[in-house]
């Protein structure tokens, strides 16, 4: 654990800064009022705000240190489920208290089941040393089937990737085959075909029709010309999203966090142009990206536009990164049937096909 740069403590917290900059706050509370500390402090401001508002109109009080009744006495709140109780609501989750409608969605009964990891089947972004990775096929699909997975996509970066080892044709092929010959030994699990194809510069996605049909689906990203303006960026991808063999929009607006801005780009057209083709849109959970951003994952729920959470795993270890995604799409309101992946292989192939033979 890193050592400890500064630390202050005030009546009953105490906030902590580590060499590293990572801080911590630490409450120090009675048992009877621990799901009280708990509440304001995994709550946003926005939230913690409302629900003052929310109290105060059912005659209760909140205060820095505890909730008070009509009478002023104090509501003892040993758990978070004991809080919202006294206020006459079913608990909030914790992702989901962010100030956007959640307490009234609480008061009419409706809030959302909130997916878990257990719900996932399998996993569609992952990549092998046939292109930018670093374990083989074989050795993901028995990582992916050891976290309890039916199955594993493999999805390679495509030719015009040439700096992650994108593939050719006749690599295509051998891949392919590997893939077959992997499947006939195996009983309940399945390795399916993808490719992480780039939009190209003009909005093409990489290989000819007649390629990109061999594969069970298509993520398809945008890896270069980053700098391109919001209105010529959002064309380049509405284009591409036309073509009916795209399965899955690849992490929308590009950003590494703390490393690199999203790019300029009209994620509503985007969203919008996704529930008009039944393309899903990927939250990529790698950490560096998390890439759809929660807050638009909401948006495409509502619009009826699946959610792929792909880890974009470049190792067996990667493969974990699911558990992040789960967090963020939980945070977007997202339920089991708002995620591609909670189908089964059948039903995600099913998918593809549905979206070619629909155009």
């Amino acid at each position: 654990m890193p050592g400890i740069k500064s630390a202050l403590v005030q009546n009953d917290m105490a906030s902590i800064r580590f060499v590293d900059d990572v801080s911590a706050d630490i409450a120090c509370v009675l048992p009877e009022n621990a799901g009280f500390v708990l509440w304001r402090l995994t709550g946003s401001d926005l939230h913690v705000k409302e629900m003052h508002v929310w109290a105060a109109t059912h005659k209760h009080k909140l205060t820095d240190a505890t909730l008070l009744s009509a009478r002023g006495k104090a509501c003892p709140c040993a758990t978070e489920k004991d809080f919202f109780e006294a206020l006459g609501l079913p608990e909030i989750p914790p992702e989901l208290r962010e100030g956007r409608g959640e307490i009234e969605t609480a008061a009419a009964g409706m809030l959302p089941d909130l997916v878990t990891l257990d719900a996932i089947k399998g996993v569609l972004h992952c990549h092998t040393t046939y292109s930018d990775g670093g374990a083989t096929i074989e050795e993901m699909a028995k990582a992916a089937r050891a976290r309890g997975w039916t199955y594993i996509g493999i999805s390679d970066h495509s030719e015009a990737a040439f700096y992650a080892g994108g593939m050719k044709r006749d690599k295509l092929a051998r891949q392919h085959d590997e893939i077959d010959e992997l499947n006939s030994k195996t009983k309940g699990f399945k390795i399916l075909k993808g490719i992480e194809a780039d939009i190209l510069a003009d909005g093409q996605v990489d290989y000819s029709d007649e390629t990109l049909d061999a594969f069970d689906y298509v993520i398809a990203s945008v890896h270069s010309r980053f700098s391109m303006d919001g209105a010529a960026m959002t064309q380049r991808v509405l284009r591409a999203m036309d073509d009916p063999r795209l399965t899955i929009l690849g992490h929308p607006t590009g950003r590494l966090l703390l490393t690199r801005e999203p790019y300029a780009i009209d994620l509503e057209a985007v969203i919008e142009k996704a529930a008009d083709t039944g393309a899903a849109i990927e939250l990529n959970a790698d950490p560096h990206r998390l890439d759809l951003d929660w807050r638009h994952c909401r948006m495409a729920k509502e619009m009826g536009v699946p959610i792929e959470i792909g880890p974009d795993a470049h190792s067996e270890s990667n493969l974990d990164y699911m558990e992040i995604g789960i967090a963020m799409a939980r945070k977007g309101w997202l339920e089991s049937g708002d995620i591609l992946n909670t189908r089964s292989a059948r039903d995600v192939v099913h998918f593809y096909i549905v979206i070619v033979e629909w155009a």
